[in-house]
């Protein structure tokens, strides 16, 4: 019977491969499971293996137990069929790469790698620098040098519902970047609810006037600059990219970003997992009925036009936080405007699938990362 119930719960927990995550510890879990999900399955086979010492409910165990393996490693599956594809399906969307991308879309072995990165490399040596003073506040950048001379720039903004998170928020990816020939500035921004939209934008102008009057000693392109935001940064990186017209500013990507900020609050997201609609409110300062205007000026999609810059989205289909259906929203924009875009879309991913990159999730959108820049804004290694 202890089997049975242990199965059972292992079979509930393999549904979060293909259901979204009903509560925020769920969502936490689901995470876990997608990107580790051989360690779920394997210890569902010892279960499994565990009914030769059991006959009440054994078939009914191993019945259960398989089904739940199965799911288990249905994200593996569904990315290796992604994987197949993504380098064609790219280069039609945006063009040939002119670098070579040092990575596979897909690669199993990484999958068993559970102590260190996808990377071969140690964390690139970080240097800490304040780009900034404001009169109440200063803020401060995370620098991942190449120390090549003249490359592009990554500037990485955080997430963390614009009022928590900082620039040290999974610098592994920075790391991946600056190791392949990109300088990466991951900067810290104002926090809402003290400080609210449009100050982080504001903070990214500065971030980027600091880090062309420093050029020279950072060894920076300064017209070869990327922003890339996950989740709130993202829509931070979004709307930076479309309404500060800097021709600098060559490419955004965005990770599971809300695009659509009017949408966003008409539908909110479960409250068991987030009151996104409070979290929109201490960013912008009032509900939408309030100030209809300032959702409509922070909102990415908004801004859209021929001029903007080629975008790169990444977004889980269970995501619970920001929904799907923003990176849509903000697909169908850009194909309207004839904007170079490529969305990868991941069926199982919830929010935050990147948090390692020897996952599913994490291995492909590395390596979308990677041919993406190396195709609109390549860095010679």
């Amino acid at each position: 019977m202890i089997r049975l119930v242990f199965i059972v719960i292992f079979f509930l927990v393999s549904l979060l491969t293909i259901f979204r995550a009903p509560a925020y510890y769920f969502w936490l879990l689901a995470i876990v499971v997608a990107e580790f999900p051989l360690v779920f399955a394997f210890i569902t086979l010892l279960l499994i293996g565990s009914g030769q010492w059991v006959h009440k409910y054994q078939l009914a165990g191993t019945v259960i137990g398989f089904v739940s393996v199965i799911l288990f490693l249905s994200p593996i599956v569904r990315a290796y069929i992604i994987s197949r594809n993504l380098k064609a399906d790219m280069e039609q969307s945006l063009g040939v790469p002119k670098t070579v991308n040092p990575f596979q879309p897909f690669d199993f072995s990484n999958l068993l790698n559970l102590s260190k990165q996808i990377e071969s490399h140690d964390a690139v040596a970080m240097k800490t620098l304040k780009y900034v003073t404001y009169q109440d506040t200063s803020l401060s950048l995370d620098y991942y040098p190449t120390n090549a001379p003249n490359r592009p720039c990554i500037i990485v903004i955080h997430g963390g519902s614009w009022s928590s998170g900082d620039s040290k928020q999974l610098p592994e990816l920075n790391s991946v970047l600056a190791w392949n020939g990109y300088n990466v500035a991951a900067i810290n921004y104002r926090l809402a609810p003290t400080y609210q939209t449009p100050a982080p934008v504001e903070d990214v102008a500065n971030a980027i006037k600091y880090l062309k009057q420093h050029a020279a000693e950072l060894h920076i392109d300064t017209s070869q600059l990327v922003l890339l935001g996950r989740s709130a940064g993202a829509q931070i990186a979004l709307l930076a990219a479309y309404t500060l017209h800097d021709k600098s500013i060559k490419a955004v990507i965005d990770f599971y970003g809300p695009a659509d900020m009017v949408w966003g609050y008409s539908i909110p997201s479960n409250p068991l997992v987030m009151d996104s609609r409070k979290v929109m409110v201490n960013y912008i300062g009032g509900t939408y009925e309030q100030v209809p205007q300032k959702y409509a000026a922070c909102s990415p999609i908004e801004f859209v036009d021929k001029q903007s810059p080629p975008t790169l989205i990444l977004h889980g289909k269970n995501d619970v936080l920001v929904a799907y259906e923003h990176s849509r929203r903000l697909n169908e924009k850009l194909q309207q405007n004839g904007i170079k875009h490529y969305w990868l879309q991941l069926p199982w991913a919830t929010h935050g699938f990147d948090f390692t990159l020897n996952g599913p999730g994490g291995q492909l959108s590395t390596y979308a990362v990677l041919q993406f820049l190396n195709t609109v804004v390549p860095a010679e290694r």
